[in-house]
């Protein structure tokens, strides 16, 4: 995602984050102190931050001690109802078609005329192993070796290319055939560019560590206005279905955004089968599905919006040489990163920092 001294910036920003995540990790296992209200009643299912395969319906028990008698029992999952009893008889909540990652279960209890609340978590994980995927080289294209490419978009022949680093940060129109910059508007300093994506008549395009947002005019390139992050800390990619937006922050996380205040609405959490799939890149909306490169791999997932699960893997190892770059800071960032698609043409290209070629790519089905 970045480079040079900016990485060593990026990566004590990712220390602090995952700093963040371990204490996010004690807290929720620090829940299991407070499953027990005061009546003594707990939880004996699910264990506290237990794991199941998205689909799996999730056993909710009670351990009632001798001579309790439960009246009511109201359970929620994360804050919607899911299940209403008489008594402390267990229950059992669907999981199907639900989003991957932790989720809370709060059960509202009464015991003679009182009434008492506690809580668990248990963990949503993907059951599905994802196909894997190469590719084939259809056409090569020229590239801008001095674009630091942090989003890419394919419109009405043309790319929307955003870049980034600090005082070098972009937003440009460029010629297909050519590689040639048509128009392009200079960040100011103090940003570093991110991913962008055409929204009607404007370009949304993201900060790095600024936490704001930048809005375009999308004819002229002139900024218009900004808009703050709120919960997500970063801004790495962005795409478009045509309803909504899709942030990524770096995590494996990909956040809901407004299409028109930008405001998050909610998010999804990545993982394959092994588990969170962090380092969400930059995306691309392909026929219903988010494309996502993986920073620093040369790896794009294809993930359900509706889940988080991640249904194919495509390595595009290969796709420059392993020894083009001789510097040793262009050698640690030669990331793939970028990805174009062209809906009228079926067409797919992908690209990576300063890369001296954009290439249009057919996916080919590994054994």
């Amino acid at each position: 995602m970045h480079s040079g001294q900016v990485k060593k910036i990026m990566s004590l920003s990712k220390l602090v984050l995952s700093a963040c995540l371990l204490l996010s990790v004690s807290f929720v296992i620090s829940c299991k102190n407070n499953t027990t209200v005061g009546s003594g009643v707990s939880f004996k299912a699910p264990e506290q931050g237990q794991s199941f395969p998205l689909g799996t319906d999730v056993k909710v028990a009670l351990e009632v001690p001798s001579g309790s008698n439960i009246t009511s029992a109201v359970y929620t999952l994360d804050g919607k109802p899911v299940a209403t009893k008489n008594n402390a008889d267990p229950v059992a909540i669907p999981t199907k078609g639900l989003s991957l990652g932790y989720k809370l279960i709060t059960a509202i209890i009464e015991e003679d005329g009182k009434k008492d609340t506690l809580t668990i978590n248990f963990e949503l994980k993907s059951a599905v192993v994802p196909s894997q995927y190469g590719y084939q080289v259809i056409k090569t294209f020229p590239h801008d070796t001095a674009a630091y490419t942090q989003g890419l978009e394919f419109h009405n022949g043309r790319f929307l290319e955003s870049t980034g680093q600090e005082q070098h940060s972009s937003l440009r129109w460029v010629d297909v055939p050519t590689g040639k910059v048509l128009q392009q508007t200079k960040l100011d300093d103090q940003y570093f560019g991110e991913g962008s994506s055409l929204v009607g008549d404007k370009v949304v395009m993201l900060t790095w560590q600024n936490r704001l947002g930048l809005v375009f005019d999308a004819k002229t390139l002139t900024q218009q206005s900004t808009f703050p992050y709120q919960s997500s800390m970063e801004g790495w990619g962005l795409c478009f279905d045509g309803q909504r937006l899709y942030k990524s922050d770096g995590t494996n996380k990909i956040w809901f955004l407004n299409k028109d205040n930008y405001k998050e609405e909610g998010f999804i959490e990545v993982y394959n089968n092994y588990g969170p799939v962090p380092q969400l890149n930059e995306l691309e909306y392909i026929d219903g599905k988010i494309y996502a490169n993986v920073y620093t791999k040369n790896v794009v997932v294809v993930i359900d919006p509706a889940t988080g699960v991640v249904e194919k893997e495509i390595d595009f190892t290969g796709l420059l040489p392993a020894g083009y770059y001789k510097d040793e800071v262009d050698q640690a960032n030669n990331v793939l990163n970028g990805i174009a698609y062209d809906k009228a043409g079926k067409r797919l290209f992908v690209t990576g920092k300063k890369w001296p070629h954009m290439f249009q790519v057919n996916l080919v089905a590994k054994p």
